[in-house]
């Protein structure tokens, strides 16, 4: 008799306290459940899964519990979701897993603009001007498919199969695709710009770059090159490593490149440590607003060194350097360690203390105040002098590489017409469906030089550009002045060599009128 009076002791008493604890408030239940090493963070959250009035996303409150945390650091300390995380790590790898084309989307159709060279679309018979109406299983035309939900369908891991349903034409194709390695290139052109002035432009700094840029400067050294345009603008950085071995081929005498150091972070210099191959020429680095982290370590070295000319606007101003640390969710923390220090002692991050949205519309005051404009308008936040280590200029931190040589911000493009037409993409909507419609007009064409040479654009083509802005609600293209006229212009015709040559073509033909 004695254990099953035992055994009924017992389970009364567990269903008193089962009950008591579903009564339960506070601190209890967290104990009972996760004991006290969770901590506040997991016993807030715990309280509001279990006792909140209404169902929330755990997921969505830890994303922005860690986001606030962070707001308390600098702008370029950030949690990376697990969704976004491979993005992310695609960008600076310099490659991932897909089919091989780039598309647009234009009036809610996915149009292929280019297709990779030996690529898995290029194998499988893909075209440009093709349209893609459905992926696997998945409609993407007239749906209002987001860019980012067509680049999830495209990709995939290597060796899988997508299929797709494209219209050519009148035509309805099938195609099946081996999806594998597509390289994202960090080097939009090079080419000889006179016969002894190479150019070469860098997008960003991957783990392909110094590869991809040895196979540029390379060719361009062979055909007579003796002086060198680094085009660096709008190219937001990267991989440090990627930055300081392309600086080591212009530097020479193991001059230093950068230094990095933080409160947890000893000092590291990156010194140019070999031989270079194109150590002696003159050079010419051109920057903008848009240059920043690693191309500005890069523009900074060259600059500090008295090794070149930087040209353009002053730079964005990141001097802070990230690490990623992988989080058990998937996602990873990319948190700053340490800062840069360029050779002449200065440190370029411009200030972050007056809160994240001050930060982020630096960009455009330094427009309002005049900046983008006129040199004279250019205030940096540290007025320490520092000096270049051979020329002895004066230079500063605290905000950027501020330019040699200045050429302010072409104004043309923000006036009303040019925002219309930039705000609905008409001009690329347009050269694209003209360039598929007329294709064999552009043949015959040798190289982007010899397009850039040869090619003008017709007033046919300028009228029906006109009748497409009307047709697409662009009233203000019925006072386009000559000005604006040679503007879009060049566009077109800078996006028809893109159409052909992809971004060499575009370079090619957009440079010939770039006043720097």
């Amino acid at each position: 008799m004695f254990f099953p009076l035992l055994f009924s002791i017992v389970l009364a008493l567990g269903m008193y306290l089962g009950f008591k604890l579903r009564d339960a408030s506070g601190p209890q239940y967290h104990i009972l459940l996760h004991g006290a090493a969770g901590g506040t963070m997991e016993e807030i959250l715990d309280l509001i899964r279990v006792k909140y009035v209404d169902t929330v996303d755990d997921a969505d409150l830890r994303t922005d519990a860690i986001t606030g945390i962070l707001s308390h650091l600098d702008p370029h300390s950030v949690y990376i979701p697990p969704e976004d995380l491979e993005g992310v790590n695609d960008d600076l790898q310099g490659d991932f897993e897909g089919i091989g084309v780039e598309f647009t989307m234009v009036r809610d159709t996915v149009n292929i603009v280019s297709v990779l060279p030996k690529g898995p679309s290029a194998s499988a018979g893909l075209r440009l001007g093709d349209q893609i109406l459905k992926i696997n299983d998945s409609l993407v035309c007239g749906v209002h498919a987001s860019l980012d939900r067509i680049r999830e369908l495209l990709r995939g891991s290597s060796g899988t199969m997508a299929g797709l349903l494209v219209r050519r034409g009148e035509k309805l194709l099938e195609f099946s695709v081996r999806r594998g390695m597509v390289q994202i290139q960090s080097i939009d052109a090079s080419y000889m710009i006179t016969p002894d002035i190479g150019y070469i432009r860098i997008n960003r700094f991957s783990d392909n770059t110094y590869q991809e840029f040895m196979q540029a400067i390379t060719p361009l050294k062979a055909a007579g090159m003796k002086k060198l345009i680094l085009d660096l603008r709008e190219n937001p950085g990267g991989f440090l490593e990627a930055a300081t071995a392309v600086a080591d081929e212009l530097l020479d005498d193991h001059k230093l490149i950068v230094y990095t150091e933080g409160k947890s972070v000893p000092r590291t210099d990156y010194d140019a440590g070999k031989p270079g191959v194109f150590e002696q020429g003159k050079l010419a680095v051109l920057v903008d607003e848009g240059t920043a982290s690693a191309s500005e370590i890069l523009s900074g070295a060259v600059q500090d060194w008295d090794r070149g000319i930087i040209i353009g606007r002053r730079t964005f101003g990141k001097g802070l350097v990230q690490e990623q640390y992988p989080l058990e969710n998937g996602g990873a923390l990319r948190l700053t360690v340490a800062r840069y220090y360029i050779p002449s002692g200065r440190c370029i991050q411009k200030p972050y203390d007056k809160g994240l949205e001050a930060y982020d519309e630096d960009l455009m005051n330094r427009y309002h105040h005049g900046e983008f404009i006129s040199a004279d308008s250019i205030h940096v936040s540290d007025t320490t002098i520092y000096h270049t280590l051979v020329k002895h200029r004066i230079v500063y931190g605290g905000g950027g590489i501020t330019p040699d040589i200045f050429i302010p911000f072409d104004t043309t493009r923000l006036d009303e017409l040019m925002s219309e037409i930039s705000g609905k993409d008409a001009l690329n909507a347009f050269t694209y469906r003209f360039f598929t419609r007329y294709r064999p007009q552009f043949n015959g064409y040798p190289s982007p030089q010899a397009f850039n040479l040869s090619y003008q654009v017709p007033d046919s083509v300028m009228n029906a550009f006109s009748e497409f802005a009307r047709a697409d609600s662009i009233p203000a293209i019925r006072s386009m002045t000559p000005r604006q006229s040679r503007e879009i212009q060049n566009r077109i015709k800078a996006l028809f060599a893109r159409d052909l040559w992809r971004e060499q073509g575009y370079w090619v033909v957009s440079n010939a009128t770039d006043p720097a």
